[in-house]
């Protein structure tokens, strides 16, 4: 194990680029194969990437807002206690891999941008505690747990296809959670991930003897100290302003109104939707926070966590837009499905949601992409509609392993660099693709 992380590790240190170079690199990719393979003018092919460009700018609100509030939710002091309780029964280097890797799977099987938070919270607090812990893999592993968000109860074509008047409700129908993420196969796929990747993350730690990049506590220091003169900036004055600031009644009547609506939209039939997620864990993160200015703090700290995300979504959404244009997701998609059969159809769904997934590292945007020509192939070949649309979104999260885009609240949260943690997760993302790859094999034959 220790050649492969090693050879993966090295391989990523020389030629990966940073995450907003990866993403330049593949718009001009995509608009290569665009004007290459499907023939689209050029000029046409750079409208497409401009018109398209800004087309998604409340999906990456909405993205940008559920990473905030999880970072805020994550870091609340209730939260913040358990953690460290769990830190202070770890000991040893594979013992903090894994549960850094375990909080990052529950997190994420949760809520996806509560996990993607969590973990690398978790990840710092056993950098610091387990004295010989290698950072950028506790890092890395703690985002490994990202895939298990494609399981859980934010995936989101699962969660889209249950909800009554989506897109693709004419050619389709609703899909009920208990056929997807609720379902027998699903929930066995969740339960191996879960064992196994802890495992697999824990057997690449360098063995005694071999080289350790352990994280500094006079740069986490540092850090604590700059929090902490911001604080002081907001002055200790009792004044009525200090105390309208601070106040606990404040937060404590406008939370609980935000649960009360929340329980009122679900009593009345209301849908879950990422505002709806985004709602509940803004309010919730208030209650527990307990004051205004405790939560305008943690805001402005998980505000750090989002930047390369705003800069870089845009591009991806040019290049969604190139391959809607031009017709390159239809190629790709036809590619796997001209050789599918009813019972290789999620197999190959899988396989060519991983590719798109490149291009497209959105699991709503993907569906509309992706979504059409696996519905109609599942029509024509006969296959569960249920099972296809779990080939993509498990091939979704899969990539996402690989995918420098999401790793970025990662590196902002860890201050490490995107080539010090890929090494890992490539090694990971071999064993997410053969467990994946196994349930989309057998599932149709159950």
């Amino acid at each position: 194990m220790s050649k492969i992380t090693a050879f993966f590790t090295e391989l990523m240190r020389r030629y990966l680029p940073d995450p907003f170079v990866f993403a330049i690199m593949l718009t001009l990719l995509t608009m290569a194969l665009a004007f290459g393979v499907e023939s689209r003018p050029l000029a046409a092919v750079v409208q497409d990437w401009g018109k398209g460009f800004w087309s998604l700018l409340a999906f990456t609100t909405q993205m940008a807002v559920i990473l905030v509030m999880g970072y805020v939710l994550a870091a609340a002091p209730v939260v913040d206690r358990f953690l460290n309780r769990i830190t202070e029964r770890v000991h040893t280097p594979r013992q903090a891999i894994i549960v850094a890797t375990l909080v990052g799977c529950i997190g994420s099987y949760l809520n996806w941008g509560f996990g993607l938070v969590i973990g690398g919270i978790m990840a710092r607090k056993l950098a610091l505690k387990v004295k010989g812990v290698h950072y950028p893999l506790i890092i890395a592993s703690a985002y490994t747990g990202f895939t298990m968000y494609s399981l859980g109860f934010s995936a989101t074509i699962p969660v889209l296809i249950s909800t009554k008047g989506h897109s693709f409700e004419s050619t389709m129908g609703l899909i009920p959670l208990s056929e997807t993420i609720f379902s027998a196969p699903i929930l066995l796929t969740s339960l191996a991930v879960l064992i196994a990747l802890p495992l697999l993350n824990a057997t690449m730690h360098p063995k005694a003897g071999e080289p350790v990049t352990e994280l500094d506590p006079a740069s986490v220091a540092a850090e604590a100290k700059a929090g902490g003169d911001a604080h002081q900036l907001l002055g200790d004055e009792k004044t009525l302003a200090y105390r309208l600031n601070n106040s606990r009644l404040l937060s404590l009547l406008i939370g609980l109104c935000g649960m009360a609506y929340v329980v009122m939209h679900f009593v009345q039939g209301g849908n879950l939707d990422l505002n709806m997620i985004n709602f509940f864990i803004l309010f919730l993160g208030v209650l527990l926070l307990g004051t205004p200015m405790k939560y305008v703090e943690k805001l402005n700290e998980g505000v750090k966590t989002i930047g390369g995300i705003i800069l870089q979504f845009p591009f991806y959404a040019g290049i969604m837009a190139i391959m809607h244009g031009s017709g390159l997701v239809e190629s790709i998609a036809h590619l796997f499905v001209s050789v599918s059969t009813a019972d290789t159809l999620p197999l190959w769904g899988l396989v060519s949601s991983f590719v798109i997934n490149f291009f497209a590292p959105s699991g709503g945007g993907h569906w509309v992409l992706q979504g059409p020509f696996m519905i109609d192939a599942a029509h024509q070949l006969g296959a569960s509609q249920a099972q296809t649309a779990m080939s993509v979104m498990l091939g979704n999260g899969w990539n996402d392993l690989v995918q420098p885009f999401w790793i970025l609240p990662a590196l902002a949260l860890s201050k490490l660099k995107l080539k010090d943690i890929m090494g890992y997760t490539v090694v990971s993302m071999l064993l997410v693709g053969a467990i994946y790859a196994a349930t989309m094999v057998i599932w149709p034959h159950l």
